[in-house]
């Protein structure tokens, strides 16, 4: 029993096994929730009830400045004006290439905010595993592209990074635990060193040891930034560096997913896998990973942009201070940046410390991989290194000088690329050949952001000159505009890419794995989009229509194909909230798709995400509260294998995946002031009675051999700090 301040009593009944897990022949799907974990929840859980009882104190006040963040004035009583003010802060943030200001966002129900895990994203059983979105977004941009894409919702961009301004320093905390040693640390960190000066930081790390053999993931991300600008506003420089270290263990799917079921294997931890079978289980260590049969990616890329205006002067004077402005008629601007890749599979024989020996699986590489000639005591190994300089010069006009979102923008960049590729099947590592190549590519672009926002139109269009991607192009058009306020907003917008495929389907690549030497034509894709809102209704309607010619895509587990004939798919999606009562509300989101004529191409044909619950105060003052249930469901259909080898998902028509039941979970968010608080119990659709008896192993596939994992619970925080 846990008592709480103001009389609130929680009582908790754990049952703790001889290892100090959470006992329900949960044998391994509560493992390792700790009973500690358990009482962890139940104190933030009486801190947030006492902390939201808090009105006279009202300890967040001091955010009330950061938009949506806080609610209306001061403290009462004694608190002067002067008080007030300086325990106030204004925080607002834009885009490396959006020059619109936006505020923080204060909503607590949508989780992916948060962590990387989009409702319409799977992952292959593991948080930090290899994802893919169910709604089919093929590659629209022009010129060279490594092609490993597996991993991208978690790797830091440059084009995600936020550049904040800020009247005070701002620090932002998070740490989520969870089922199967999940960790997920996030840190963040911006100020303004001077007025015109602003720096930030970032860190994230996850950390998951996974429900079965060798699916543990560790990967650490890196952001620093800077922006700053003279105080005669006419020179700006902005400096961005992102790395990501990602580590995954892969053990390429069960072997039998009908083990799921067996009385042999009450533990889905020692369930047989198609890889890394014996080794032991990783370590919840987040700071020491260990990675035997996976994938290490490492990216990094240093940015730097600068820009100088020439145009008017202006300024603005009041009694005590003048403010200068400047509006802008010609900018500009160099951008520089360094970027640096590593992609690399081991599948390694070895020794382990427990005296034990690894071998390879043959059988594996002959049946799936085509490669009968390697052995058990054989090792695999591909890595692709690239490095690429890229100098991009640019000027931009201004045709308001008022508004600086209207502009025509022309340049040219050239880019130089170098890529090492390296191979083996013993322990000696082959340096196969190096490439040195370049591109060099025009742009231009003209955009019009109202500042009435009723109209808003941007054009963009680029074409590689000269070099490895020759020949490539983007054109790309978009008009956004307000029909009436009781209409809506309607949005229409063309795309088409011209683009050579992905350097994976070049022979040069260490994972180009297909035993016959081919060569590949150029893809086009064309994309014809329209999209309607109706902010009163909370409604936004979304179709594209997709006309791919030769389309790139793996066959199976090693051979690479092209599909020459035209093909095309629709997309059509509806998003809206209901309020059912009060505080009860019904977010929906529902995605169809539909391949029209011979295509590799297979998607579910109704994805749809529910979310029903509460959001309100709980008659506390200071309290946001978000909890229901949430429902995912996806339409059977013939999903994807992955290869684990490559880092690439393949197109398969044998296997036909369905769920059991829709994925389901329960949530509980909770937001006072600047700190937020997220409680959840995960894949309550795993719940089974039969063959085996209680418990939780009625896992739906979100791929073939992958499955999802059984039940998990999750529990963080985040907390912001005015420094």
């Amino acid at each position: 029993m846990v008592r709480c301040p103001k009389d609130i009593i929680i009582t908790i009944n754990v049952l703790i096994t001889a290892e100090d897990n959470v006992m329900s022949k949960l044998s391994g799907i509560f493992l390792p929730v700790k009973g500690r974990l358990i009482i962890t929840i139940a104190s933030f859980v009486c801190l947030l009830l006492f902390s939201a009882g808090l009105h006279a104190q009202d300890p967040f006040s001091r955010f009330r400045g950061m938009g949506n963040m806080g609610g209306g004035g001061g403290q009462k009583g004694a608190d002067t004006l002067a008080h007030r003010k300086a325990d106030t802060i204004t925080l607002n943030y834009r885009y490396l290439d959006s020059s619109r200001y936006l505020k923080l966002d204060s909503s607590v129900w949508d989780f992916s905010k948060k962590v990387p895990q989009p409702p319409t994203w799977i992952n292959l059983g593991n948080t930090g595993a290899p994802g893919r979105d169910l709604v089919f977004t093929p590659r629209m941009n022009s010129g060279w592209d490594p092609g490993f894409h597996a991993f991208d919702l978690y790797t830091f961009k440059v084009e995600d990074t936020k550049l904040h301004h800020t009247t005070k320093p701002y620090t932002e905390l998070g740490y989520f635990l969870g089922s199967k040693s999940e960790q997920i640390i996030d840190v963040q960190h911006t100020q303004n060193i001077r007025p015109n000066w602003n720096f930030g930081f970032e860190y994230r790390l996850i950390n998951s040891v996974g429900a079965f053999q060798n699916i543990n993931t560790n990967h650490n991300n890196y952001r620093l930034n800077s922006w700053y600008q003279s105080r005669n506003k006419r020179y700006q420089n902005f400096f961005i560096l992102v790395a990501s270290k990602l580590s995954a263990s892969d053990n390429g799917g069960l072997q039998n997913p009908k083990d799921l079921d067996s009385l042999a294997f009450t533990n889905q931890a020692t369930l047989p896998t198609r890889l890394g079978l014996g080794l032991s289980r990783a370590s919840s260590n987040p700071f020491n990973p260990i990675i035997y049969t996976g994938t290490r990616y490492n990216t990094s890329t240093w940015l730097m942009r600068q820009q100088y205006d020439l145009g008017q002067k202006d300024s603005i004077v009041t009694d005590t201070t003048v403010i200068p402005l400047f509006y802008p008629r010609l900018r500009l601007e160099h951008t520089f940046s360094y970027t640096t890749y590593k992609y690399q599979f081991t599948d390694q024989y070895m020794s382990l410390a427990d005296g034990t020996t690894y071998f390879l699986d043959s059988t594996y590489y002959n049946a799936l991989m085509g490669r009968p000639y390697i052995q058990s005591t054989d090792s695999f190994l591909r890595r692709d290194k690239w490095q690429d300089v890229s100098n991009d010069f640019s000027f931009y006009t201004f045709p308001d000088s008022k508004n600086p979102q209207q502009f025509l923008k022309l340049g040219a960049a050239l880019q130089l690329l170098k890529g090492t590729f390296d191979t083996a099947i013993s322990s000696v590592v082959l340096t196969a050949h190096q490439v040195k190549t370049q591109n060099v590519f025009v742009h231009g672009e003209y955009r019009n952001k109202t500042r009435n926002q009723k109209w808003d139109i941007e054009a963009y269009g680029k074409l590689y000159l000269n070099g490895l991607n020759s020949g490539d192009y983007n054109a790309y058009i978009h008009l956004r505009g307000l029909i009436a306020r009781h209409v809506g907003y309607l949005e229409l917008g063309f795309q088409n890419t011209n683009r050579t495929p992905s350097f994976v389907f070049d022979q040069a690549s260490s994972f180009y794995l297909d035993t016959t030497r081919r060569t590949f034509s150029k893809e086009n894709t064309t994309n014809l989009f329209a999209s309607f809102e109706q902010p009163q209704l909370r409604l936004k309607l979304k179709g594209s229509y997709y006309l791919m010619t030769n389309y790139t895509y793996y066959q199976n587990y090693y051979q690479q194909r092209q599909e020459t004939s035209p093909f095309n798919l629709l997309q059509i999606s509806a998003q809206k909230e209901f309020v059912v009562a009060r505080h009860w509300k019904w977010r929906a989101l529902a995605v169809v798709q539909q391949v029209a004529g011979s295509s590799p191409v297979h998607v579910p044909l109704l994805t749809m995400w529910n979310q029903f619950g509460y959001e309100g105060s709980l008659g506390f003052t200071n309290l946001l509260a978000n909890f229901g249930v949430e429902a995912r469901y996806i339409s059977g259909y013939k999903a994807d294998g992955y290869i684990p080898q490559a880092g690439q998902f393949f197109s398969q028509s044998d296997t036909t995946v369905r769920q059991h039941l829709p994925d389901i979970s329960f949530y509980l968010h909770l937001r006072i002031r600047a700190f937020t608080a997220y409680l959840r119990t995960e894949n309550i659709n795993t719940i089974a009675f039969s063959p085996n008896g209680f418990g939780w192993y009625h896992n739906n596939f979100v791929t073939p051999y992958y499955p999802t994992p059984g039940l998990l619970i999750r529990f963080g925080f985040f907390w912001g700090f005015v420094n």
